[in-house]
């Protein structure tokens, strides 16, 4: 067959061309004059010109992305953020020696034990590395979806096509999956690089992204972050090693915690709805001869950002509400733990809470990834609530009774709860302070700050 088209001679015009069969003359493909095809020859055909595209359909099926590869490309744009050398002893020394001192300070300030597991020093590579099977997890259902669009789409365009061709849509399933997981693997390497590049400890965004509890940090973000400072680099490291070792006694010790928080983000990963219109004006199924690795690069530019409907369903919004209230918690807990830890020791510890804050109100490193990767604005608006949620429930329990509320997931306070944490605190009607609230609330939180 040639591949320049229809001869003179076929009956149909340009008008009466399905957009199935347009594609597959695209494709080099062309049919006979009564519309018939050798299905067994088309499909070697398809496998070959695929296979020249970079995109390899594998066995009916065969879907996802291809890992290893989306591994490497999130290692290089790792390595575009600058330089990333590996971390020297005197580095691994200096927070061994760190964790030491603060791990007596938390001891004191919290009720959940020292990890037992080595702290370690990771470059940027390392954390895409040690963090990588995570992503897997949470992104890989979006996949699914984009793909489900892609054949919807492919479905809509050639539902008049011959019946010969209409089941070829089935035959193209895993193309279609291949090219999903080929543009969304680009945004995901992407992200996880660039985000390397801004964490300073292995799970700063508030969510475990390591296989086990450990202390591991990144030497090399936090002397940028250190930068313009005016406190020392020593104090630095050791209020970092602080927030970073009370959050992981936090994962080890509540074993439910990490778990959930991940099970969340794929329940809402699962119902992302893709937006086709924005899939529509990036790929045109009838010009698949343009799909070179490069042009499915560029179509994952032209969708960053674009790929999620702007309305969430009233699923995803309850997973939401739940995920923000569960990290607003979390990292209220860590704020609250690391300010009585260290308000004896460090007198810079404001300072350095202050810039926290500031950095986490901008955004951070976790709203940025999560927005182009799960269409999620995720942004604990509630910390300071939760902080003082914490602080007056140990003025009023103790540090035990503080730290026992992470137990039992029905025993976490609520979103209403953050609304009103005296009447968490106090639960007995009877037993409930007056009307002032905003003066109870403070009478409890100086009486704990003074209680230290």
């Amino acid at each position: 067959m040639s591949s320049d088209g229809p001869s003179s001679s076929d009956p149909r015009d340009d008008g009466d061309r399905n957009p199935m069969e347009e594609m597959l003359r695209q494709l080099g493909i062309n049919l006979g004059p009564d519309g018939q095809v050798d299905l067994e020859a088309l499909i070697k055909q398809m496998q070959s010109r695929l296979g020249a595209m970079g995109i390899f359909p594998g066995a009916p099926g065969s879907t996802g992305i291809p890992w290893e590869q989306t591994r490497q490309a999130a290692r290089r744009v790792a390595s575009l953020q600058g330089d990333d050398p590996t971390p020297s002893r005197a580095s691994q020394h200096g927070l061994a020696d760190a964790l030491r001192l603060v791990d007596s300070w938390l001891d004191e300030a919290s009720d959940f034990p020292a990890l037992q597991s080595q702290p370690v020093v990771w470059s940027r590579a390392d954390w895409v590395e040690k963090t990588f099977s995570a992503w897997q997890r949470i992104t890989e259902p979006i996949v699914t979806s984009i793909a489900s669009a892609m054949g919807r789409m492919l479905t809509e365009q050639t539902g008049d096509a011959p019946q010969e061709l209409a089941g070829l849509t089935q035959m193209l399933t895993p193309m279609l999956d291949r090219m999903a997981s080929q543009m969304y693997s680009m945004q995901l390497a992407e992200a996880i690089g660039k985000l390397s590049g801004e964490v300073v400890s292995g799970s700063e965004i508030g969510v475990q992204l390591l296989s086990t509890s450990q202390v591991a940090l990144l030497p090399t973000n936090i002397a940028a972050f250190a930068d313009g400072l005016d406190v020392s680099s020593d104090d630095v490291l050791l209020y970092i090693t602080l927030r970073e070792a009370a959050r992981q006694r936090l994962f080890e010790s509540v074993a439910w915690l990490g778990p959930q928080l991940l099970a969340m983000l794929e329940h809402y990963a699962r119902e992302i709805r893709i937006d086709g219109h924005a899939l529509e004006e990036s790929i045109d199924i009838e010009s698949m001869q343009d799909f070179t690795p490069e042009k499915l690069a560029e179509v994952s530019q032209q969708l960053q950002g674009k790929l999620f409907e702007p309305a969430r369903t009233a699923e995803q919004l309850e997973i939401l509400g739940r995920l923000e209230t569960l990290l607003a918690l979390i990292e209220g807990w860590v704020d609250h733990v690391t300010a009585q830890a260290a308000g004896r020791w460090m007198p810079d510890e404001p300072q350095l809470a202050e810039t926290l804050r500031r950095r986490r109100a901008s955004g951070g490193p976790a709203e940025s990834v999560f927005s182009s990767l799960v269409g999620l604005e995720l942004r604990p608006r509630r910390v300071r609530d939760a902080t003082n949620l914490w602080a007056a429930l140990r003025g009023k329990r103790g540090t035990g009774g503080r730290d026992a509320v992470w137990h039992h997931p029905d025993l976490m306070p609520t979103a209403a709860d953050l609304d009103d944490p005296l009447g968490y605190v106090n639960p007995d009607p009877a037993l409930r302070p007056g009307d002032d609230l905003d003066a109870e609330l403070q009478k409890l939180l100086t009486e704990e700050s003074e209680g230290d």
